[in-house]
């Protein structure tokens, strides 16, 4: 597939010129593109023009002691060796550290000339394009994805997301639900590595606990409402919604069958 084959899907699919657009995207669904990940980056910006941004989720769940990715890292370690590990782990780094987990497609985003990164040591996101500074900017360290992250201001923005291959269960929108669906949501501590006065240490905060196994029965509930325009970019089955429309459905899913 080239870049006009890519193109011409997503305007199949409804993408119009000048908006913000949240994306995730799995390389293996979209199939056989020439030029790989960065074609498909160029046909998005391309089909969002010099007036609208695009977003990906550019985590680094590892740089932590508790998360499922340091956890597959330190397995089978003694004592000794993990403690050894956590004190020689890196600093978070906008500018440096890659992402991972979220596939190759956000690197390209990242790695993009003119790109931005928000500075979260656990849940960054970088964008590009025209709002690209309004969006990353101001990610309190302390909030994942809440009030002070690029979710919230997307919200504000009347963004779209783009499921490209993928599903609701890896859709990172909905985590603003999970900060707004009760007035206190149930948090918990979290624990990364930072850089303070040119020196890398350890840093400890509160913040909302992420729980996203009842993600796809959210997504399922919220896929027969009328907000979900459906079709294929390349050879993945796509979505593209609006993240105002999915948060509220989900805050008031969430309300209605989380325990508390």
């Amino acid at each position: 597939m080239t870049r006009d084959d890519l193109l011409s899907d997503l305007h199949a699919l409804g993408l119009c010129p000048g908006g913000d657009l949240l994306v995730h995207a799995s390389m293996r669904r979209v199939g056989r593109v020439a030029g790989g990940a960065t074609t498909l980056v160029e046909a998005v910006s391309e089909a969002l023009g010099q007036d609208g941004t695009l977003v990906v989720p550019t985590p680094t769940a590892e740089n932590s002691d508790s998360s499922r990715a340091y956890l597959a890292r330190v397995e089978g370690m003694t004592a000794a060796e993990r403690r050894l590990y956590r004190a020689a782990m890196p600093a978070f780094d906008p500018a440096r550290t890659p992402s991972t987990g979220a596939g190759v497609f956000p690197e390209c985003v990242r790695l993009a000339p003119g790109a931005l990164r928000s500075e979260h040591p656990q849940m960054s996101f970088a964008a590009l394009g025209a709002r690209a500074k309004v969006i990353v900017d101001g990610h309190a360290p302390h909030c994942h994805l809440g009030e002070e992250s690029p979710l919230a201001r997307l919200y504000d923005l009347d963004a779209e997301v783009l499921m490209l291959g993928t599903g609701y269960d890896t859709c990172t929108a909905l985590h603003l639900a999970e900060y707004r669906y009760t007035r206190k949501p149930p948090t918990r501590g979290y624990n990364c590595v930072i850089e303070q006065d040119g020196r890398a240490r350890w840093w400890s905060y509160e913040d909302v606990v992420l729980d996203d196994r009842d993600f796809r029965a959210v997504g399922a509930a919220f896929d027969d409402t009328a907000y979900v325009k459906r079709g294929r970019v390349g050879s993945a089955d796509s979505r593209l919604v609006s993240l105002r429309r999915l948060v509220d459905f989900a805050a008031g899913w969430f309300a209605a069958t989380r325990k508390r």
